[in-house]
C-alpha cells in the first residue's frame, strides 16, 4: 500500500522545497498549514491535496492526520512548533518527521521515546542537513573507534540562509553555546573557541556553536564529549564573542521583534543557482582515552537542497524503521548518508 503522508508548512521556503520534489518523484503528499491563502496556489500549481490546520487546535490538527500515515513536519522555530504536532503524531499514531537542529526540540522529541513504542510510531527529527549528515559522521567515526570518548563534528560551506532559519538563530542568541562534557550539557560562552580544521575542499577557521549533534551524537554513539564547529569568517566570530555581556538584552521581546523585523525583508532562502551550485562540506574527529584518533570528512550538495533529499528520503523509508525516538543514523544505519546523489564520503583514517 502506498504512504500517504504529510508535508506541514508546505508554503515555508524549505517546506516548499519538499513538495516541489517530491512531485518530481511522483509522490503525492498532503500540503498543509496555518494559512489557507498560502496553501492553495502551490497546491493547485502542484495538483496536490491541502488542508488548512493550525498547531494550536488539537482537535483539528488530529482530524488532519487520522488518515495520514507519516507527516514531514517543516514549520519552524520548531521549539514553538514541534510539540504539538508529536503530541498529535502519538495520538494518531502517525510517524513524525521534522528538518530540526534545535538541541531542545531534539530532546524533547527523544523523552517522548516509550510514548512512541507503545504507540507504535517512529518520531525521526533532523531528517535534513541539520543532522544527516553530521549523524552519519558522527557514527562512522564510532564504527571505527568503538571506544572513542571525544568527538568534534564541523560543517562548512552552508552560504545563504532561509528567513526560518535566520530567525531560530535569532532565538538562540540569549542562550549563548553548548558543548556535552562527561555525558552533560554544559553551557559556554558564543564564539567559546575555534580551531582550524582541514576539510577535504581546503583548511578553514571553525568555531563551536550549538548544534544539534550535541543532542543526536550522542544518541547516536554515546560518546560523552562533544563539540559541534561551524565555519566563519574571523569577523563573524568575533562578533559572535563581542555579543556576550549582551545575552540578556538580545533576548529582550523588543530586541526580538526588530531582528525578526528585519529577517522579514530579507530574501526567502538560497536561489536556484546557489542551491544547485554549492557544495557543504563535513569533517569530525573521535579520540579514545588512550589518544588513538581518527578523522573523516565528507561533502554533500547545498544545505537547502540536501535537506529536500534527506526528508523524501527519510519519510519513504520511514515504514522499515523500528517505533520510537532515533537519530537518522539509527533509524536507516550508518551508511546512510552515503546512498544520497551528491555526497561523496572520502573516509575514515587514523591520524596522529
Amino acid at each position: 500500500m502506498a504512504l500517504r503522508w504529510m508535508i506541514y508548512g508546505a508554503y515555508g521556503y524549505t517546506g516548499e522545497l519538499i513538495a516541489r520534489l517530491a512531485v518530481d518523484k511522483g509522490e503525492k503528499p498532503v500540503l498543509a498549514g496555518r494559512s489557507a491563502g498560502k496553501l492553495a496556489p502551490l497546491a493547485e500549481e502542484l495538483g496536490l491535496e491541502h488542508v488548512a490546520v493550525g498547531l494550536d487546535d488539537a482537535e483539528a490538527l488530529a482530524a488532519a492526520l487520522e488518515n495520514v500515515d507519516a507527516v514531514v513536519h517543516a514549520a519552524g522555530p520548531f521549539s514553538h512548533t514541534s510539540r504539538p504536532m508529536v503530541k498529535a503524531c502519538l495520538a494518531t499514531r502517525t510517524h513524525y518527521l521534522d528538518i530540526t537542529g534545535e538541541i531542545a526540540v531534539f530532546n524533547g522529541v527523544f523523552k517522548a521515546h516509550d510514548k512512541a513504542v507503545d504507540a507504535g510510531v517512529v518520531l525521526l527529527p533532523g531528517v535534513g542537513f541539520d543532522v544527516i549528515p553530521t549523524d552519519g559522521m558522527a557514527a562512522m567515526l564510532h564504527r571505527a573507534l568503538p571506544d572513542a570518548v571525544e568527538l568534534d563534528l564541523a560543517f562548512a560551506g552552508l552560504g545563504a540562509v532561509s528567513q526560518g532559519t535566520m530567525r531560530t538563530s535569532v532565538e538562540g542568541m540569549a542562550h549563548g553555546g553548548w558543548i556535552r562534557e562527561d555525558g552533560e550539557f554544559k553551557g559556554v560562552s558564543s564564539g567559546w573557541k575555534s580551531r582550524e580544521v582541514s576539510f577535504h575542499d581546503h583548511t578553514r577557521t571553525v568555531v563551536t556553536i550549538p548544534w544539534g549533534d550535541l543532542a543526536t551524537a550522542y544518541r547516536t554513539t554515546g560518546i560523552p564529549n562533544i563539540r559541534t564547529w561551524a565555519a566563519f569568517p574571523k569577523s563573524a566570530i568575533r562578533a559572535m564573542r563581542w555579543s556576550n555581556p549582551f545575552k540578556k538584552l538580545l533576548g529582550t521581546a523588543p530586541l526580538q521583534r526588530m531582528m525578526k523585523s528585519w529577517i522579514a525583508r530579507q530574501p526567502p532562502g538560497p536561489d536556484l543557482e546557489m542551491r544547485e551550485k554549492g557544495r557543504a562540506e563535513v569533517w569530525g574527529r573521535a579520540v579514545n582515552a588512550a589518544g588513538k584518533a581518527v578523522e573523516g570528512t565528507l561533502t554533500t550538495p547545498e544545505g537547502y537542497r540536501f535537506t529536500a533529499q534527506g526528508a523524501v528520503a527519510s519519510v519513504l523509508r520511514i515504514a522499515e524503521v523500528s517505533p520510537g525516538a532515533h537519530t537518522p543514523a539509527t533509524a536507516f544505519g550508518v551508511d546512510y548518508v552515503a546512498s544520497f546523489e551528491g555526497v561523496t564520503v572520502h573516509g575514515i583514517e587514523e591520524v596522529a
